[in-house]
């Protein structure tokens, strides 16, 4: 039998462009945040901001952003389905859980003072 590892593709030429394109811009933004120090840092926080934002909108036109972009409409989907708890059954399980807690740290403290009774039993 010969396994052979499934080929994963790799991204086109355009794409590992794009993507370091991206990067770039993301890592002068950031120097030039801090180069500009002498400026107002509104100015330079909305131009970082602008600046990610160009380097989001150019990993986007790839391959993996178009995947990525693809799997959080999917996530977003999901997350419409789910049927979330009234405030009451909030509540209600908090409390439930608070007392649980309570209850089992009683039981392992007395658990605790039966066994420190036990060892000083044995020990003298």
């Amino acid at each position: 039998m010969n396994s052979t590892k499934p080929e994963i593709p790799a991204p086109h030429r355009a794409d590992q462009l794009k993507l370091l394109a991206a990067g770039a811009i993301v890592l002068l933004a950031l120097v030039a945040f801090y180069v500009f120090s002498a400026h107002w840092l509104l100015v330079r926080v909305i131009g970082l901001l602008v600046a990610v934002g160009v380097a989001v909108a150019i990993a986007l036109r790839t391959e993996l952003g178009a995947e990525t972009l693809e799997f959080v409409q999917g996530a977003r989907a999901e997350l419409r389905k789910v049927v979330w708890p009234t405030r009451a059954e909030t509540t209600q399980t908090t409390l439930i859980v608070i007392i649980m807690v309570i209850i089992m740290g009683l039981l392992l403290w007395l658990f605790d003072i039966l066994l420190l009774w036990l060892v000083r039993m044995v020990t003298g």
